[in-house]
């Protein structure tokens, strides 16, 4: 038995506005809520022209106004950039003005080009360490009525009535084993990194640390009634991945931007490969056997599927073709 969810990211298609792409993903979301998907996700990209969700707690916040049922959440709040306490306050908020539909979903990524990173991060002292951020983050949300900074109380308030569940995206044993000793939800992000010997590895270690809990597992996935047609709308899809001198390696959409990034980032040396991304593709039913499978292989309750970014109109009639069958029992 497993449910579905979905996370968008707002792709800006060729002429289209990111007013346009925006729009696109509220109609998605209410589609989601009305086909019962468990919870609908937006992202946090910064500094680029392809995708127009930079701020997910605003777009989270217009989401829930326009639906009444579904989770709504961040997949996820990029955690680097921000104080805990702010981000604490924020969803707090959003929690009581919608208490039980809240997700707060945190990366450690930066989730950006380089110029970006350094203008959200322009008046820290210091890069902030991550593991400090989400203890201090998981304090202020368990204890918003009185959160200790350094020798004084503070506020994080409101108090809602339901906190906002919360969830660690990663895709390394590493972050599976952090969301557990935080108490934090674990979501792996196949999408990402579909290396089966590490999601084997990550899924096992959230488990055995968390006291025997399923993470969720996230996917790239595309439906089509017509198999060879949702081939040739993946075969068009690209990644361009960029290594730097450095050491630090990024997966782009488009060859210009991993040049961009190499060039914010003062790289003196880089290589650029072009990938095809890992999407999980066909008929509904092919989609929902792999799933099956997976949900049987590793134990996984829930997964949350990212539409690749192919047209609103193909987005949405994939979501309506996995969603034949009842949504929380797919199995």
């Amino acid at each position: 038995m497993y449910a579905l969810s979905l996370l968008d990211k707002s792709p800006i298609s060729s002429g289209e506005s990111a007013i346009s792409a925006l729009s696109n993903t509220v109609n998605l979301a209410k589609r989601a809520e009305e086909l019962g998907y468990r919870r609908f996700w937006v992202a946090e990209h910064h500094g680029g022209t392809e995708l127009a969700s930079s701020a997910p707690e605003v777009l989270v916040s217009w989401i829930l106004a326009n639906t009444s049922s579904i989770r709504v959440g961040s997949g996820g709040v990029m955690l680097q950039h921000y104080s805990p306490f702010k981000v604490a306050e924020v969803f707090n908020l959003l929690s009581s003005l919608a208490p039980g539909r809240v997700d707060l979903g945190v990366g450690k990524t930066p989730g950006g080009l380089p110029k970006a990173t350094a203008a959200l991060q322009a008046y820290r002292a210091a890069k902030p360490d991550f593991v400090e951020q989400l203890s201090d983050l998981t304090a202020f949300l368990d204890n918003s009525a009185m959160a200790k900074v350094g020798e004084a109380l503070a506020f994080s308030g409101p108090r809602p009535p339901v906190t906002a569940d919360r969830f660690l995206l990663g895709a390394s044993p590493d972050s599976a084993r952090l969301a557990a000793a935080h108490g934090w939800n674990f979501v792996f992000a196949g999408h990402l990194n579909g290396d089966p010997g590490n999601l084997q590895l990550s899924l096992d270690t959230f488990r055995k640390q968390s006291g025997g809990k399923s993470a969720i597992l996230a996917l790239a996935a595309y439906a089509s009634e017509n198999a060879a047609h949702a081939a040739v709308q993946i075969s068009e899809l690209k990644i361009f991945k960029v290594f730097l001198d450095n050491g630090q390696s990024v997966s782009l959409g488009r060859r210009d931007q991993a040049e961009e990034f190499a060039r914010q980032a003062g790289a003196k040396e880089y290589c650029i490969e072009e990938r095809k991304p890992s999407v999980l593709h066909g008929t509904p039913e092919s989609i929902h056997e792999e799933l099956a499978r997976l949900s049987k292989a590793h134990g996984i309750e829930e997964f949350i599927l990212e539409p690749p970014a192919v047209s609103a109109d193909e987005r949405l009639a994939s979501i309506e073709l996995l969603a034949r069958r009842p949504l929380s029992a797919a199995a």
